[in-house]
């Protein structure tokens, strides 16, 4: 990487340049002097670790937060020469005006409007007069740009009916009823499927075309790779470069993100002992030797709508990594939720679950905390913290008895959250900010704090790394590794293939709510787990008792 890069001009003239941008929250400043500029028909990636500011920064560049201190310019669109825009007001609205639009990783939408209703707020058609809207027109137009994302949602269907991921796919459309000129993505596909991302791919390569510049903020770096034209790095609030693109390796973007070399993404973590008997590659859960005993086995278990009426079965021993494979849709979290009692399942008088040989009855996650099972979800906002209380409340919340006799000790609390900060390396600028102040990566390992504070023998995560940068995945992994080598028995599910691959000693792979197979050692790759997911392949005995 030449210094050069470092510099990369545009090649154009700029449709977008601020100079000079800072941002203060009273007297903590996030944003210290960044230089950045969008040229038309550019995408223009912006990456830097959770907590670097990416988000505050396209904030004041969207008018959502006024900036401190700097410049914006706004090429208007009849002419190429930036016009200034003081702070007072660039708002929200007058960004918008001006073609400047963003989309949340948080979702704006009008739950109870419907999709077309959604996609027009604000920008409604209206007849002569403007006394009346054009309903008609409005779903029309917005039957078409869902067509443009390949999405088959029905325009008349109201937004809380819809999935999270066609959710997503509405904000999307939303940027096209708006004419954009500047279009800010902030993790788009966090949330969406392998070929909903490819749509919006295919949206932004045809944006682009038009002379839209687009700024897109994303964790995936091979999604940087596919997009970018170039790259702005943040660390800490201070801008880091700028740089050409295919100027940057994956390796190159992770260090200067995080300003130090990662040694390793995945650690090393040893292998479970003592060693289950025959290999377990071709039926679902391990032949386990008689004298072994697992930390937690599972049979008979049945998800609502799976076609396995014998139900599932598989165990996880201590100090085991055991990975849920399968695409979206395929049962993972239906599964473990229905193991802990978070959804009902169908009554089987087959079922057992046994932790360390003992069987327990699961039926609330208050029963799985007594019996040793903590679960770690993947919705850190809507279930897993408490976004308006403090961390330290958020922290003790699962384990307040260790803490109470008849009233809290506040001081044991507050030295075991302490503790905990430590721990987790747990990043605030005040430890008196709420949990919703925290940045996503953050945010994660408050959660880990939290379900670890319960000392649990058994831990499942739920996507453990959605929405965070590489540096904090890196930490998430090792600290995972290090309650593996403690003797904690860890369940991972994870959409992320090089995550499973990286973390796993075996993959149980789901198909359509049900345990196709479970690999191990050599046969945990992405062209096997991908056989068994799509059904290619299955372990399952077929009508004739032969294995497929």
């Amino acid at each position: 990487m030449s210094a050069a890069a470092a510099l990369e001009p545009s090649r154009s003239p700029p449709l977008l340049q601020v100079a000079a941008l800072r941002k203060a929250f009273g007297e903590i400043e996030v944003l210290q002097g960044i230089d950045f500029e969008l040229a038309p028909g550019e995408v223009h990636a912006i990456l830097g670790e959770n907590g670097a500011g990416k988000s505050t920064l396209v904030k004041c560049l969207a008018g959502f937060e006024p900036r401190s201190g700097g410049d914006l310019h706004l090429a208007p669109p009849d002419s190429p020469i930036p016009q200034a825009h003081s702070a007072q007001a660039w708002t929200h609205a007058a960004a918008e005006r001006a073609g400047v639009v963003l989309i949340h990783q948080e979702f704006n939408l009008a739950e109870q409007l419907s999709v077309a209703d959604n996609i027009f707020l604000g920008s409604e058609i209206r007849g002569p007069g403007n006394f009346f809207l054009k309903k008609g027109e409005m779903r029309s137009r917005s039957a078409d740009y869902l067509a443009q994302l390949r999405c088959g949602i029905d325009p008349d269907t109201l937004v809380s009916e819809l999935s999270v991921a066609d959710k997503q796919m509405v904000e999307i459309a939303k940027t096209l009823a708006k004419k954009a000129r500047v279009l800010i993505l902030d993790e788009p596909t966090a949330v969406l499927t392998q070929n909903e991302s490819a749509a919006l791919f295919e949206l932004i390569d045809t944006l682009r075309a038009r002379g839209v510049g687009i700024i897109y903020i994303s964790h995936k770096l091979e999604e940087i790779e596919r997009l970018a034209d170039r790259i702005t790095i943040i660390r800490d609030g201070e801008l880091v470069g700028r740089y050409a693109a295919d100027k940057l390796s994956k390796d190159d973007m992770a260090r200067l993100m995080v300003g130090r070399e990662l040694d390793s993404l995945y650690p090393s973590i040893p292998k479970p002992g003592p060693k289950p008997g025959p290999k377990p590659g071709p039926k679902p859960g391990p032949a386990l030797g008689a004298e072994h005993v697992p930390a937690l086995a599972v049979s008979g278990l049945r998800v609502t709508g799976a076609t396995n009426f014998a139900g599932e079965e598989f165990s996880v021993s201590s100090g085991e990594v055991l990975a849920f494979a399968g695409l979206v849709g395929s049962g993972r979290t239906a599964l473990m939720e229905t193991l802990l009692g978070l959804r009902p399942g169908p009554v089987s008088t087959q079922s057992a679950v046994n932790v360390h040989g003992k069987v327990v009855r699961l039926s609330s996650l208050a029963d799985a905390r007594r019996a040793g099972i903590a679960y770690l979800t993947k919705d850190r906002k809507g279930s897993g913290l408490l976004l308006d209380k403090s961390l330290r409340d958020n922290f003790s919340l699962l384990a307040l008895d260790q803490f109470s006799r008849g009233v809290i000790d506040t001081r044991a609390e507050e030295a075991a959250f302490a503790e905990a900060v430590t721990r987790f390396d747990i990043r605030m600028r005040d430890t008196r900010v709420t949990a919703g102040k925290l940045s996503g990566g953050n945010q994660q390992k408050l959660l880990l704090a939290k379900v670890m504070a319960s000392t649990p023998d058994v831990l499942i995560v739920d996507e453990p790394t959605r929405g965070i940068d590489i540096g904090t995945k890196s930490q998430i992994y090792h600290f995972l590794a290090q309650l593996a080598a403690a003797g904690k028995a860890l369940i991972l599910i994870s959409s992320d293939m090089s995550e499973v691959i990286g973390m796993a000693h075996r993959v149980a792979v789901m198909h359509q709510g049900s345990i196709a197979g479970v690999l191990s050692g050599e046969e945990i790759n992405e062209i096997e787990i991908m056989r068994y997911a799509t059904g290619l392949k299955t372990a399952k005995p077929s009508s004739n008792g032969s294995e497929s």
